[in-house]
Order: C-alpha cells, then structure tokens, then sequence
C-alpha cells in the first residue's frame, strides 16, 4: 500500500487534501494521510463549498477527499467542484445520508467512491489504496494508443419518443465534457431538430450534399458544417417539404468515410425509415441507440427494429433506452417490456416535462440545460456506456475514454468498479 508511487511533483500539484466537517473524520484521516507520506497539513476543516472556495484559487490535488454533510444539493455542488479542479483529479466524497439512490447519482456525476460516516480506518485505507493505483497507473491518454473513431446512430421506435432529444445531448456531451471532437449528422431533411436544440441555422450544408455528392471532401466538411462550440459540429438541413428527397444514399455514406477522418466521434439522428430506403448506413455504425417508450406500439416495433439489427448491422452493439418514462401511467411494465422484445433495457430516462421546456427557453440541449436532473444524469450515463465503446475489443481499443467533464476522473471509478464494496455498504 506504501510503496512508491507516482508524486504530484511531477505536475505540480498536492499528492492529496481532504475537507471535512467534523473532528472525528479528521481524526480518522490524518493517521491514514501520514502512513502514506502524505502531509496532514492538507486535512482541513470544512466541507464540499470550503473546497469549491480553495481550488478556485489553487491547484486541485491528485486525489481529492470532500465531505458532503453540509451540502443541501450535492450534485449541483459536485458540478461546481468540477469547474474547479484540474482534469484527472480522483475524488472521494464522504457523508452520512445511507442512500443508494444518492450513491448511483453522485459514482454517476464522476465521484469515485461515496464513503458512509462514521469513518473507519480501514475503509479509509482501501479506498485511498485504489485511488492511489488508479492514478499511478498508466493513462489511455498516452500519444502511442490508438484512437478508435465511435459511430453512434441513435434511432427512435416512434415519432415523439425523444431519439433526437437524445442524439444532441450526446453530441453536447462527447464535445463539451469528454472533449472529443464530434459530428452530429441529422438525418431527418425535412423536419430534423437538431439545429434548432442548438439553436443554431441549419444552413444548406446537407441540401448540397446531397444534390452533389462529389464535392463531399475534407474540405466540403469544413465549409458545409455549422460550429455548436470547439468540438460540436452539425450538419443539417430544413429542406421545402415540397422537394422529395432524391438520392440512393451514396451522399450519406461519403459524409460517414469523412467524419471517421475528421471527428473522433459521429453521432447520427436516424430516423427509422432511413433504415428502410438506406441499410446501408449502419453498416460502419459501431453503437445504436435505440430509443423506446413503455407502449405496445413501441414495443411492437422494437421487436421488429433489433430483428433487423440483428440481421443488418450484426457488429453493431445495441443500446435499448427507455425515455419519458413514467411509471405510474406505463402501459406496460418494465419486464414485461423486456420479456416481449426479448432484450434487456440498458437505461430508463424519467420523463421531465418541465426540463425539456427549460432547455427550449435557453436554447440549449437538454443535457446542457439540466445536469443535475435524473433526467441528466442518465443521459450521462448513456455517453459513458456509449463511449466505453472505445475501450473494448477490436483495433483502436486502447483510444481514450474522457472522463465526465473531463474533470472527474469516472474512468478511474470504473476500472475498480469490482473490487469496492462502499456502495454496497451503503444500500
């Protein structure tokens, strides 16, 4: 547990600091801070918003110890502790709320462990022991790895379920928090939304393509798409609902062969007839989202959705997302959902009226505009899933996950995922 290891030295940065709010944590820390050579100086009196107030002004430490006994809203107050802390930093929180709903939100958020007060020695030990191996272990980040390009298509089982609700979030998400560079294509010529979440002019890049798919090149890219921020580009289009969509498709797979140069990432608002009339667009799809409902229409095409899949796109790996979820008013149940399409719902999204009318007023995406919402959190945890992509098998397996915000480190949360027991403690 003692044995050498990566420094802050080398960064700048403190091995370690802690903020807690009472005597008898510090009294635990403080031992456990000097058996690892680290300097109990760094233990400090007060909790997350004492924290947030230091590191605005100072560097934030490798691995960062907060308590959340004063927090009266600890995920908002996560998010503002992640505008202060430099990327990497592994975090530890620590509280007295016995709450696995609390727990799943705040590992969700980026934290890496949730320790229960009171605070026992040993329990202190494991966690700083893994968050010590964590951050001395090689980083995915390394110049030499290979980066694997991640096609994502996000396909709704009806009109109205949310898929393109979900798409742009995703998109926001790979290019603001994960920091990778990412396209978002939508598909959808003549009522797409994807612009308008952004609140951005769709332009005519998508019309020209598809009216000359020969000028489709690095260049074309860089002119037709519409910047959302540093790393968000869009293309879309509003085309007259009086022009029929002419083309055999061949516009749609050269702009794919360009994302794959251009973007680490490529996120596609499909929408279910495209399927139809151009199969051949997934085929170098890597993740399909598919977006339901709890109905018995939506649970029909399902079926007859990942049936096709299963037939067209066998590489691809299949997400099955439950939006707007409202279980007191579901016309069927979760399992007996996924008894009928004989697949398992990999997350539920809770419908949040009030959430998705705010992000219209601001002119954001809905993830943007609500991180803090259930709703936010999971669509969260859909990039995550989405983007572990990157880090299974196949070339290009060792290309970088981004962590959440690309300040939390999550990843170092899921790589140890197995060994640590606090979240079952505190169920």
């Amino acid at each position: 547990m003692n044995a050498p290891w990566k420094t802050g030295a080398g960064n700048g940065r403190d091995q370690f600091a802690a903020y807690l709010c009472d005597e008898a944590s510090l009294d635990v820390i403080r031992p456990i801070v000097m058996e690892m050579g680290w300097q109990p100086e760094k233990c400090n009196k007060g909790g997350l918003r004492n924290a947030i107030q230091s590191l605005s002004i100072t560097a934030s430490p490798n691995i960062l110890m907060v308590d959340l006994s004063e927090s009266g809203d600890p995920l908002s107050d996560i998010n503002a502790l992640a505008e202060v802390c430099e990327p990497g930093t592994i975090v530890i929180s620590v509280g007295q709320v016995n709450d696995v709903r609390l727990y799943r939100d705040l590992i969700a958020s980026g934290i890496h462990d949730y320790l229960l007060k009171p605070l026992s020695p040993a329990q202190v030990r494991d966690s700083l022991a893994q968050a010590q191996m964590v951050y001395a272990s090689p980083k995915s980040s390394d110049p030499n790895a290979a980066s694997q390009h991640v096609s994502t298509a996000v396909i709704g089982t009806r009109g109205g379920v949310g898929a393109s609700t979900i798409a742009t979030s995703l998109a926001w998400l790979f290019s603001a928090d994960a920091k990778l560079p990412t396209a978002l294509l939508d598909l959808d010529i003549h009522f797409g939304t994807g612009a308008l979440c952004l609140d951005l002019e769709p332009g005519r890049g998508l019309t020209d393509a598809i009216e000359n798919p020969s000028r489709i090149d690095g260049l074309f890219i860089e002119r037709a798409m519409i910047r959302a921020n540093d790393n968000l580009a869009i293309l879309s289009a509003e085309a007259p609902i009086s022009s029929p969509l002419m083309t055999d498709g061949a516009a749609f797979m050269q702009l794919e062969e360009e994302f794959r140069e251009a973007f680490d990432t490529t996120v596609i608002d499909m929408p279910r007839n495209m399927l139809i009339n151009f199969p051949q667009l997934v085929a170098d799809v890597n993740v399909v989202v598919l977006v339901t409902e709890y109905t018995l229409a939506s649970a029909r095409d399902s079926i007859r959705i990942l049936s096709w899949l299963k037939a067209n796109a066998p590489h691809s790996r299949v997400i099955v997302v439950a939006n707007k979820v409202q279980s007191a008013i579901s016309e069927i149940s979760k399992s007996d959902f996924e008894a009928s399409i004989e697949a398992r719902i990999a997350l539920s999204i809770p419908y949040d009226a009030k959430a998705a009318a705010l992000a219209a007023k601001l002119g954001q995406t809905f993830v943007d505009a609500n991180r803090a919402s259930k709703a936010g959190i999971a669509l969260r945890e859909l990039s995550n899933l989405v983007l572990d992509t990157r880090d299974e098998g196949g070339e290009g397996s060792d290309g970088k996950k981004a962590s959440l915000l690309d300040k939390l480190d999550l990843k170092s949360f899921m790589s140890g995922m197995g060994a640590k027991k606090a979240g079952a403690d505190a169920q």
